[in-house]
């Protein structure tokens, strides 16, 4: 520091001996700047010196009595006075004292806090050795587990909790029972299948599928049979906590995740800027200095070199696409489509396979008579998720395959493989639950006609889809796992071990980024879908994720390195929160579905006294008093609505108004850095020309005199 601030006082004495010197530079503005803000250090200086030294002079005065002091009147006035100005003075460096003491604390106390941040020194480590844009997935990692395990503490506090507290006698119950007058007896029925086979067979089965033992406990949605809960004046209305508290961890995600996205979101709207930017932004600033492994800096240098030729090639194809014939675009087109239809087919069958492969297995499970050993009932309990994880790690292969030939910009590429396997992922899971949906829905026999669902099939519905979630992310956990241990490995193994050139060309399994946040995701998106039907399985779900946490890390360190198109952590961090706001509402419909429009299981659940799960809303506010429930109606009518989206499309039509007003003021304060910059190359040449003239014309003087 005392090194700088030398040499920019050298170099302010420097520029004022050379304004000095020329008498046409010191009349610039930037000179007479320079000159008031000296005169201002030095009135400051001197100020701070006079105020010092009468302290100084107050300090010295001895302590004691004004009355003993041989001193006039006048002298005592001015040692009280300089007396109070010294307990003042002391009062304010006692007060600095303490204010610097507490920042010190409040940064210890940040400190130690930070230090238990959850894989903080693992994060780091990663950080260190495959740079920020691998560590950037690690730590969304770390952030779903934080989000479940908030989830999960919702969910238990305001649902499972009471349930345990009831079962112990703690409360009063009223349970949730229908009367036969409302509806059929037989939509009551809710009987246990009994297994005919050995407790372990019959164990392993349940463990996997959620049947069985699991099925009556609190990990489901038909456990929770019960109304009301009641201890003297205290009541507590365990459907409505149900439904609150999944509205509640639906809207916690999503504010939790905008909040996350909108700082990414600022970070990629700035590196989105102008291609010159982009290009100056890699050169000089795109290096990782976290970076320690050697390996992983010669591979973040070539990452930095193909970043440049990937940003060269898409230079190249935009001239290109702007050089095209009308016949060449035609041709294109016509093959994009061609190769569009041919996606969609690869969906249609994948789709089609696990809308068959769903019937089949729950006309299965409803079969007692089909036993034909473990192995082949296991498989058929995960025939559908066997089916979807297998459309999940084929497509995105063919998907690569087939935009080889679209003609499509590198980036975009990456975009658009990335758009149709998320696209493909998350509908699978839509597809699954639009098959669980037409056989819930659909009802052939007469008799459960009064029910309002297949009763016969689905004695308690909400209890199958959250067992068909429970298996998908059980499985989903088996396959990351089994790749990392039976793939990932061996390949390895294989590729250090093995000399045969064809498998050194191989190479190492890439750690690509985009597609384990995929992976991460669907997983999410199934949780998000299970907690409703399943209050436990955000839980397991944030187990999973510590497994998987532990799993990528050990065959990131052993197995794989980073790949060849890696994402900065910048665009990384609001690319993988928009992919799971994308999962979010998707999540949404299936669970906004079943709650207002299929009816309620009347045989378990807390729902059994409503026709549907929305109907505890209205039915709950009919028992306010009369001002409040106008009021609530009177928002939830067309009247409040229409005014309301009015307002809010005024308010979004002068935000966009004013984004645009600054955008302009952008780009105006842009073009008058550019015609700055052309201002000097332009004072510049001329200084250079006349330069060069005065030195002929001194020449040619000095020739002329000799």
């Amino acid at each position: 520091m005392q090194h700088q601030g030398g040499g920019g006082s050298l170099k302010s004495r420097n520029s004022a001996f050379l304004f000095t010197t020329n008498p046409l530079l010191s009349e610039l503005p930037s000179f007479q700047s320079l000159l008031r803000r000296s005169s201002m250090k030095a009135t400051i200086s001197k100020r701070k010196a006079t105020i010092t030294s009468q302290l100084s002079e107050d300090l010295e005065q001895p302590i004691g009595p004004l009355r003993e002091l041989p001193v006039s009147i006048k002298e005592k006035k001015r040692i009280r006075a300089g007396q109070d100005y010294q307990a003042y003075m002391l009062t304010k460096y006692d007060q600095s004292l303490l204010f610097r003491k507490k920042a010190r604390f409040v940064q210890t106390i940040k400190e130690r806090l930070s230090s238990l941040y959850l894989w903080k020194k693992d994060i780091h480590d990663i950080e260190g050795k495959f740079g920020t844009g691998i560590q950037s997935y690690f730590s969304f990692l770390r952030f779903l587990v934080a989000l479940n395990f908030v989830i999960f503490l919702l969910m238990f506090t305001f649902v499972t909790l009471p349930m345990i507290i009831s079962n112990h006698g703690a409360v009063n119950v009223t349970r949730a029972e229908v009367s036969s007058s409302v509806v059929a007896e037989e939509c009551t029925v809710y009987e246990q299948p009994k297994t005919k086979l050995v407790i372990f067979y019959s164990y392993m089965i349940n463990l996997f599928s959620g049947t069985g033992f699991l099925e009556q406990t609190y990990l489901f949605y038909g456990y929770y049979k019960i109304d009301r809960l009641h201890s003297g004046n205290l009541h507590y209305n365990l459907p409505l906590a149900y439904f609150l508290a999944m509205l509640s961890y639906i809207l916690l995600s999503l504010f939790w995740i905008v909040k996350r996205a909108v700082e990414g979101f600022k970070q990629s709207f700035i590196r989105s800027e102008d291609r010159f930017q982009s290009f100056c932004n890699k050169i000089f600033a795109g290096w990782d200095f976290c970076i320690t492994d050697l390996h992983a800096a010669e591979l973040k240098h070539s990452c930095l070199q193909y970043e440049l030729k990937t940003d060269l090639d898409e230079e190249r194809i935009k001239q290109k696409i702007a050089d095209r014939t009308k016949r060449e675009k035609c041709r294109i087109y016509l093959l994009r489509a061609f190769l569009n239809l041919v996606v969609v087919m690869i969906l249609a069958i994948c789709f089609y396979c696990i809308y068959r492969t769903t019937v089949y297995s729950q006309a299965y499970k409803e079969n007692s008579d089909n036993v034909k050993g473990f192995t082949f009932s296991l498989i058929v309990e995960y025939l559908p998720s066997i089916v979807i994880t297998a459309a999940n790690f084929i497509t995105p292969h063919l998907f690569e395959r087939i935009i080889q030939f679209e003609d499509y910009s590198p980036a975009f590429e990456i975009r658009f493989i990335l758009i149709r396997s998320v696209f493909v992922r998350l509908a699978n899971i839509i597809v699954l639950l639009a098959s669980l949906w037409s056989q819930i829905t659909t009802c052939k026999n007469p008799d459960c006609k009064p029910c309002g669902y297949n009763n016969k099939l689905y004695p308690c519905w909400e209890t199958r889809i959250g067992q068909e979630m429970y298996k998908l992310m059980i499985f989903d956990l088996i396959t990351i796992s089994f790749v990392a241990l039976f793939l990932e490995f061996p390949r390895k193994l294989i590729v250090t071990y093995c000399t045969f050139p064809p498998f050194k060309w191989w190479g190492q399994q890439q750690f690509a980024v985009p597609q384990n946040v995929l992976e991460i995701v669907y997983g999410q998106t199934i949780c998000w879908i299970g907690t409703f039907y399943s209050p436990l399985l955000p839980g397991i779900a944030t187990i999973k994720y510590i497994f998987i946490f532990y799993i990528k890390k050990i065959s990131l360190m052993n197995n794989c390195r980073p790949s060849n198109r890696p994402f900065r952590a910048s665009s990384s961090n609001f690319f993988f929160l928009a992919v799971l706001l994308i999962g979010l509402p998707l999540a949404c419909v299936p669970i906004l579905f079943g709650v207002a429009v299929v009816k309620s299981s009347k045989s378990c659940g807390p729902f059994v006294n409503y026709d549907t799960t929305w109907d505890v809303i209205p039915k709950t506010i009919d028992r306010f008093p009369k001002g409040l429930k106008n009021l609530l109606y009177g928002l939830a009518s067309e009247a409040f609505a229409i005014p309301f989206f009015l307002v809010v499309c005024l308010i979004l039509f002068y935000l966009v108004a004013l984004a645009g007003a600054h955008k302009r003021v952008v780009l105006q304060l842009r073009e008058q850095l550019a015609m700055q910059g052309r201002d000097k190359q332009y004072l510049i040449k001329k200084l250079t020309r006349d330069s060069l003239v005065l030195k002929k014309t001194s020449t040619e003087t000095n020739i002329w005199e000799n």
